[in-house]
């Protein structure tokens, strides 16, 4: 008696029943993850509808025109009962070569690395040393910390108005207190280094307060007994420091500085309200020149929605950047 090793067919020389679902599996593992957690997906629906239409609808209409040489003159619009049609066409990678290829672009990256860097180093540090003083024992620690925390919520717009009359050559406090013990006063705005200065401090002080808070929390996650005990042993504070505070905050500190980094290129408000870019341009960033370019003179859309995409593409490649530096250090993220 011989017995078949074959496969089972179905009727008619179909294939077996495993392979007749097999086609169909996906199909009904989405029917059935549906039917279980349909309450799950309404309740996301809504927030992906809104990001579509406040995000992906803007962004993909910004990639298409840096594809074109869409301006003020040729682009659709309605005047009264006349609808004048848009003329602009596709010129492909035209405005991203004309960017990457001009000088404009990498002295504009130039100020804004340094701007992004000294900021974000600013709030580390004095944010570190102040979440330090408070993680302490002192009177009044709570009054400190209302006080501390008072330019965090004070809006950006108002702070910038607040410190440019702080800066005014004829009216100014700071230029009242140099004459006061006889100095002669400073154009703060008026130089292109002041000028770098003056709007570094304004987006320090503003800054200061969000590290402070995260690093206050992450100090307060470090066990006191870890310090006690290296006290014991006879730690330095300077050792103290490095070897159980630093590692304790490196989770920490990897998120907000990155959320920093992109805040702080990305900060409009400040330079556009307190120097406008000026004297000049010296202190335009790219995002205020993107501004410029979409909204002062000849307006060119598409020029601007490239150079958008190009601050957007710079700020992706350092995330991704960041992300696989900090999982070569063991960290996750």
């Amino acid at each position: 008696m011989s017995v078949s090793t074959g496969r089972v067919r179905g009727p008619a020389g179909g294939a077996s029943a495993g392979e007749t679902t097999r086609g169909g599996g996906h199909a009904g593992r989405l029917r059935r993850a549906l039917h279980t957690h349909w309450y799950a997906y309404a309740m996301i629906a809504p927030v992906i509808i809104v990001m579509g239409v406040l995000i992906g609808w803007p962004l993909a209409r910004g990639v298409y025109l840096s594809l074109t040489d869409a301006t003020e003159a040729n682009i659709g619009r309605t005047i009264g009962v006349n609808v004048i049609p848009a003329t602009y066409e596709f010129t492909g990678l035209a405005n991203y070569v004309d960017i990457l290829t001009s000088g404009l672009f990498w002295s504009k990256l130039g100020w804004t690395v340094v701007w992004t860097v000294a900021c974000v180093g600013l709030h580390y540090s004095i944010g570190l040393g102040l979440a330090m003083l408070l993680n302490r024992k002192l009177r009044f620690r709570s009054v400190y910390r209302v006080l501390l925390i008072l330019p965090w919520a004070i809006p950006a717009f108002v702070a910038a108005f607040i410190w440019r009359y702080l800066y005014n050559s004829d009216y100014g406090v700071f230029n009242a207190m140099l004459q006061a013990v006889g100095l002669e006063p400073i154009g703060w705005l008026d130089d292109p280094t002041t000028a770098r200065i003056a709007v570094i401090a304004v987006n320090v002080w503003l800054g200061v307060p969000f590290m402070m808070v995260a690093m206050l929390g992450g100090l307060q996650s470090i066990p006191r007994e870890l310090h006690e005990a290296a006290e014991v042993d006879g730690a330095t504070p300077a050792q103290r420091f490095r070897h159980i505070t630093l590692p304790g905050l490196r989770a920490v500190s990897s998120t907000v500085i990155l959320l920093g980094t992109i805040w702080t290129f990305n900060m409009f408000p400040v330079i556009y309200l307190v120097t406008g870019g000026g004297p000049g341009s010296e202190t335009e960033i790219l995002v205020t020149y993107a501004f410029r370019e979409a909204f002062t003179g000849v307006r060119n859309y598409s020029g601007s929605a490239a150079w958008g995409i190009v601050i957007l593409a710079l700020l992706v490649v350092l995330a991704l950047g960041y992300r696989r530096a900090l999982r070569r250090q063991g960290e996750v993220w």
